[in-house]
């Protein structure tokens, strides 16, 4: 499984590349965020991520910048580049330095996935691996439980009595061990990756106009849509409704 790192400098583009790619399907995990090159080589430093995902024009640091210094320190990690097409030659040296893919803002969901799938296939073929081993085992199978609750939670997201302790004792493991592993391999606490995913599948199923925001809300595991539409917000930046309308 990849663990994915995505830098940009506009949090709106951060949030749209972290809800709008189901990241589970495609074999990933989102392992942190940060919103400029600095902040980028610390995360790269903590999460040892297998892909990053970055803008090239940021401040402090940008991204030709960050992405040279992780070559120099033996970082290994895909990259796929987010640029302006202004930089769009700036952006294409890059790949000289390694860099897998680049995409023109602004892109669709569909051109993103496609560069993760083509970065997944790569993977598949220089390591020999099936998809699922990507994610390497460490000390304890720690890896073996995060997968396992990924796949729960892709599995369970919409049953209203999801929690930690029906995920741990689904996976027959401790909450407090499993609390720490995932913390710790994801960068994200179990309920709030939760989150993240229930909150991506709603705007799948928003951008059918048909549908109510209750009804979206329901099939997500929400059964308050109050609390529905103030998380929804929170992670979005918009209500259902306002993410809807933008999607007429």
């Amino acid at each position: 499984m990849l663990k994915v790192l995505v830098i940009d400098d506009e949090a709106v583009v951060r949030r749209g590349i972290m809800l709008g790619v189901d990241w589970a399907a495609r074999g990933c995990v989102l392992v942190g965020e940060a919103s400029n090159g600095e902040e980028g080589l610390a995360a790269v430093e903590r999460y040892s991520p297998n892909l990053i995902i970055t803008d090239v024009r940021m401040p402090r640091l940008d991204g030709i910048e960050m992405l040279t210094k992780l070559r120099d320190q033996g970082c290994k990690a895909h990259v796929i580049l987010l640029t302006a097409y202004s930089d769009f030659a700036y952006a294409r040296s890059a790949l000289k330095l390694g860099a897998d893919d680049y995409l023109l803002k602004p892109f669709r969901d569909e051109e993103l996935t496609a560069a993760i799938d083509k970065v997944r296939q790569k993977e598949r073929e220089l390591t020999g691996l099936a998809p699922a081993d990507l994610l390497p085992l460490t000390k304890g199978d720690k890896s073996k439980y995060v997968l396992q609750a990924l796949q729960y939670i892709a599995g369970h997201y919409a049953d209203e009595d999801i929690s930690i302790t029906t995920i741990s004792q689904h996976l027959q493991v401790s909450e407090g061990h499993l609390s720490h592993v995932f913390k710790k391999e994801t960068g994200y606490t179990v309920i709030n990756y939760l989150t993240q995913y229930r909150v991506h599948k709603a705007m799948e199923l928003l951008r059918d106009c048909r549908r109510k925001v209750y009804e979206v809300a329901d099939q997500v595991g929400y059964r308050d849509v109050t609390y529905f539409g103030s998380t929804f917000k929170k992670l979005v930046g918009m209500s259902p409704s306002e993410y809807q309308d933008r999607c007429r």
